[in-house]
């Protein structure tokens, strides 16, 4: 059966966006929209790009904001004119996990999302777990359908649905959570975050529990030296600034099989200049992982 996605794209417009595979092995270096949002959808993509950067991640309200006042077809020239693959999209729709009323009509959001994000030629999207309220032990028996409708909708578009897991959400907030319903929902991939990782509630050990392949994206962040009590979503560094282990879990990711894309997502730098950015994040992020031996 022919998918929505596979109607939306044409082959020959979209062969240079399309997310490029990294079964080679290896980890390359790609930004978060989120990291340069201030620069708007345009700006943050051309400055990376001059920068040398390669692979982006792509946030769904700068696309919205974008396409207030230009079409998807320049969209998708943002892109391929600057030599960009676009490897994830946050669809930034809540209440798709929990119970709660709302969930039919997040579904739709989403599904809206994902049209448009496969309208761009990406591969991958993600949702995050932040929620409000109070859980007992049976609203996580019933989120397993939750996170199941949520993958049957990327499916449409022929997209890989995943959860990011967020360090202080009151429903799903640790590694160990993320695989037990993505595992029991079967067509939604876990994907980590470092600073959520490592600030939060899981522990190192816990990345033994990843399965070969099994975590799908990556997000590379730093933690400053600061109390734990201080750390907030605005305190994330650049990777190599900071004092997280990043070599170890670099190296266990990529011994669990990630041959994949470490994308920087950073809130405290989100004005700065997009070019200058991602020049100093490159030279920083691309030492560690050299050191730790997974830079493709």
């Amino acid at each position: 059966m022919l998918t929505r996605r596979a109607a939306l794209l044409s082959p020959l417009a979209f062969a240079a966006a399309r997310t490029v595979s990294f079964a080679q092995g290896g980890m390359t270096l790609a930004m978060h929209q989120n990291t340069s949002s201030g620069a708007g959808y345009r700006g943050s993509l051309e400055g990376w790009a001059r920068a040398g950067i390669r692979h982006v991640e792509l946030n769904a309200g700068l696309v919205d904001q974008f396409l207030e006042t230009d079409t998807m077809a320049a969209a998708r020239r943002v892109l391929t004119d600057n030599g960009l693959t676009p490897v994830s999209g946050s669809v930034g729709v809540g209440g798709l996990w929990e119970p709660n009323p709302d969930h039919a009509a997040a579904l739709e959001t989403l599904r809206r999302r994902c049209e448009m994000f496969a309208e761009l030629g990406l591969e991958k999207v993600y949702g995050s777990t932040g929620a409000n309220g109070t859980f007992s032990e049976t609203d996580y028996d019933a989120a397993v359908d939750n996170v199941r409708q949520a993958g049957e909708v990327a499916s449409e578009f022929d997209l890989q649905m995943m959860v990011e897991f967020i360090r202080n959400s009151p429903f799903i907030s640790t590694l160990t959570t993320t695989l037990r319903l993505t595992r029991s929902a079967g067509n939604v991939q876990p994907m980590l975050d470092f600073y959520h990782f490592l600030t939060g509630l899981s522990q190192l050990g816990d990345l033994d529990l990843i399965r070969p392949g099994e975590i799908a994206h990556v997000h590379f962040q730093d933690v400053p030296d600061l109390p734990r009590e201080l750390l907030t979503g605005q305190t994330r560094a650049i990777p190599g600034t900071g004092i997280a282990p990043l070599t170890h879990v670099l190296r266990t990711l990529r011994d669990k099989g990630y041959a994949g894309p470490l994308s920087v997502e950073l809130f405290l730098y989100q004005d700065d200049d997009p070019y200058e950015l991602a020049r100093e994040i490159r030279e920083s992020a691309e030492a560690v992982m050299m050191e730790a031996g997974v830079l493709r």
